[in-house]
């Protein structure tokens, strides 16, 4: 691919990608991206990602549904990270949440949560598959 001759990976192959849905324009999420996972999402058209607890590369959304239709790809001006915007079916965050960016601190240092719930990951995902938080 042309595109890595302008990327700058990290020392473990990875670079982040900012994950934003085209529409609404809220940032989803920020994930890594290995060769593999950038191949596979420029040819077929869906976010992959490099799990990094998992050592294993994944289809955004393969266990809930939730895919994230690539709309187009950008790399900033020194290389080394990745915008996609993206059509997100669902949810982005795996708290069941649109994005992974729900929670927000006030100013007493509090957390807020934003938005609602558009699942419940117990439903979803298997105990060893739920999120830690």
């Amino acid at each position: 691919m042309k595109i890595v001759a302008y990327l700058k990976f990290n020392n473990k192959g990875l670079i982040p990608a900012i994950i934003q849905d085209e529409k609404s324009k809220e940032v989803l999420t920020l994930c890594y991206l290995n060769n593999d996972a950038l191949e596979k999402t420029i040819t077929e058209g869906y976010v992959y990602v490099f799990r990094r607890s998992k050592n294993m590369l994944m289809k955004k959304g393969q266990t809930s549904g939730c895919v994230q239709a690539v709309k187009s790809i950008c790399i900033d001006c020194e290389g080394n990270s990745i915008l996609i915007k993206v059509d997100q079916k669902i949810a982005g965050c795996h708290e069941g949440y649109f994005t992974c960016y729900f929670r927000r601190i006030n100013k007493d240092g509090d957390i807020e949560i934003l938005g609602k719930r558009v699942f419940d990951p117990r439903e979803v995902y298997t105990p060893s598959q739920r999120p830690t938080t």
